[in-house]
């Protein structure tokens, strides 16, 4: 037997201390990384909390990776309303200020529990009750489940207030986070959403035009005569009817059930402004550390000694560049999730192209576990709704252009549509399907139907059949 000796090259990756860090920095979650930052500045006096933390947006270039006031910004005045903002808590009690306790609170399973926890941040103990009137009497899509002036005069008689007073604690929920809340009606709610859109939208002026005078025309589809009625350019309209179609009709929905470990806190905000969409990191689940720049200098200064103040020091500049790059990395993957699923904010479900994290990664110029750390656990809140960003990725359907989640929207939709007690088979569904372009087997249907939890044609005309004869 030969003995042989050979020589294998090639690159092997040291994990220092300071990648160690970043990379766990990538995939903390809002609430853990909040937990990090206050045992960080508890524990290394040579770091400081910026008071007034930049907001780093996608519209232009990438944020600097240093984190320097250098970053490209939207204008303060487009930014979403301070409610956005908003943290919730469970506590109730003025005097507690310390901001971590409260997103560490866990917070109420009950979207209107969690309206009003928020709530107890803003208003004085009277109103609360007032706000907790008008949330009792909501239906489960947060409208007021009865007429409004004999709510309001059932209100005064409890508690001993006027009208004015009154009206104004709905008002507040109305144009509050989620704003439509406590609504009268479908118009009232929709044109509360409109007012609490940020910037200037395209579109606005005329698509509040369309619900004060042509909301039954909406309703039908006739964009035509809503042109016609409201003497509008037919693009105008297309594009206001598109706006108000990517409001929420049913507010309380928009009140997303919490993560198991508390309320859910949007790492990104997504909005509409001038044409185009804009992307934001959150202020408060972005917060900015800095080294204390008088430290720095006379550690500068210092001799041989000190030795625990410097590794204080490098420390303190590993955290600061490590929360750099997580916000960068951040802001650029949710901004290439952004330009890749607009339609989807646009039109929904059944517009969400499909979308791999390969694809997000080439468009960042990072790797794959990069992208699958920093969208694992964060949110994006959107007009449609507050997503998780891996929300976004869709597997591409097998020798189609479209993705899977949206050819089960595309089913969901075909059964809550079909003729009452003619329940459209799974054939039928895929030769529809099969009409619009999209052609999948019929096991394939039964598969979203499935997990859709939809039951088969023939139970679901077994149910109809008792409706009917009541009917």
């Amino acid at each position: 037997m030969k003995a042989t000796a050979s020589l294998q090259l090639g690159q092997q990756l040291h994990l220092t201390p300071q990648l160690l860090q970043s990379i766990r920095l990538l995939q903390l979650d809002a609430l853990q990384l909040q937990q990090e930052i206050t045992q960080a500045l508890a524990m290394n006096p040579l770091l400081e909390l910026e008071e007034e933390a930049p907001v780093a947006t996608a519209d232009g270039g990438p944020p600097d990776p240093a984190g320097a006031a250098a970053l490209e910004t939207a204008a303060f005045d487009e930014l979403p309303e301070p409610s956005m903002w908003d943290v919730a808590g469970a506590s109730w009690n003025e005097a507690d200020d310390d901001p971590m306790q409260r997103v560490a609170e866990p917070a109420s399973s009950d979207p209107f529990v969690r309206v009003l926890q928020r709530l107890a941040l803003e208003l004085p103990d009277r109103e609360m009750e007032v706000a907790g009137f008008w949330l009792e009497h909501c239906d489960d899509a947060g409208y007021l489940d009865g007429d409004h002036q004999a709510l309001l005069m059932r209100a005064c008689a409890r508690f001993d207030m006027d009208p004015a007073r009154i009206e104004a604690v709905r008002w507040h929920l109305l144009h509050g986070e989620p704003a439509g809340l406590a609504a009268r009606d479908l118009r009232e709610c929709l044109a509360a959403q409109l007012v609490a859109l940020p910037g200037r939208v395209p579109g606005r002026p005329l698509a509040a035009r369309i619900l004060e005078q042509c909301l039954e025309l909406l309703a039908a589809h006739d964009h035509a005569a809503i042109a016609r009625r409201l003497d509008a350019e037919p693009a105008d309209v297309e594009e206001a009817v598109r706006l108000l179609l990517s409001l929420q009709p049913r507010p309380a929905h928009a009140e997303a059930e919490p993560a198991e470990a508390g309320y859910v806190v949007p790492d990104v905000v997504v909005w509409h402004a001038d044409g185009q969409w804009r992307v934001a990191l959150n202020p408060a689940t972005a917060p900015r550390l800095t080294v204390n720049s008088s430290y720095e200098r006379a550690l500068a200064q210092a001799g041989e000694g000190a030795g625990r103040m410097r590794e204080l020091l490098q420390e303190a500049r590993w955290l600061t560049r490590g929360l750099s790059m997580r916000y960068d990395t951040l802001l650029r993957t949710a901004r290439v999730l952004v330009e890749r699923q607009a339609a989807f904010l646009e039109r929904g479900e059944e517009a969400m192209a499909p979308l791999t994290l390969r694809e997000v990664a080439e468009a960042i110029g990072m790797h794959e576990s990069t992208v699958s750390r920093i969208t694992s656990g964060k949110y994006m809140q959107t007009p449609r709704g507050t997503f998780e960003l891996k929300h976004f990725f869709a597997v591409r359907l097998e020798g189609a252009s479209v993705s899977g989640a949206a050819v089960r929207a595309m089913v969901r939709r075909l059964i809550e549509t079909e003729p009452p007690g003619r329940p459209l088979s799974d054939d039928a569904i895929a030769a529809l399907l099969a009409r619009q372009g999209v052609n999948i087997a019929r096991r394939t249907v039964a598969k979203y139907r499935e997990q859709l939890n939809i039951a088969p044609a023939r139970e679901r005309r077994r149910a109809a059949a008792p409706q009917a004869q009541a009917g």
